[in-house]
């Protein structure tokens, strides 16, 4: 076999991939808007990583991003639960119809 260094001809080999590596890095952006989806994503990728022995940073750090998000939403959502159950409670309070309490207008219908 000759050298490819001395045979510029010859294509080299493209370097070659470790499982997972691929699915971590589409797993980032994917854990960004859908964060459970991405973060299943990136438990997937890295463990197809460990088993082949390799390190997959873009997996680990998909699960950390997944994971943040994924809290945040959660805050987000009770936060808006409890402003919503607040109005509800209101309206129920003061009955139908448009009212002023405390400089906050309130429409109930």
């Amino acid at each position: 076999m000759s050298d490819p260094a001395l045979n510029p001809s010859q294509p080299q080999a493209a370097p070659e991939t470790f499982p997972g590596k691929t699915l971590g890095i589409v797993a980032i952006p994917v854990a960004v808007f859908a964060s459970i989806v991405g973060l299943i994503l990136g438990i997937v990728a890295l463990s197809q990583s460990k088993k082949a022995g390799y390190r997959n940073t873009p997996a680990k750090a998909a699960i950390w991003v997944g994971a943040i998000v994924l809290v945040l939403q959660i805050i987000a959502a009770v936060v808006v639960v409890s402003i919503i159950g607040g109005v509800v409670a209101q309206c129920a309070e003061l009955g139908p119809g448009e009212h002023l309490v405390n400089g906050v207008t309130y429409s109930c219908g």
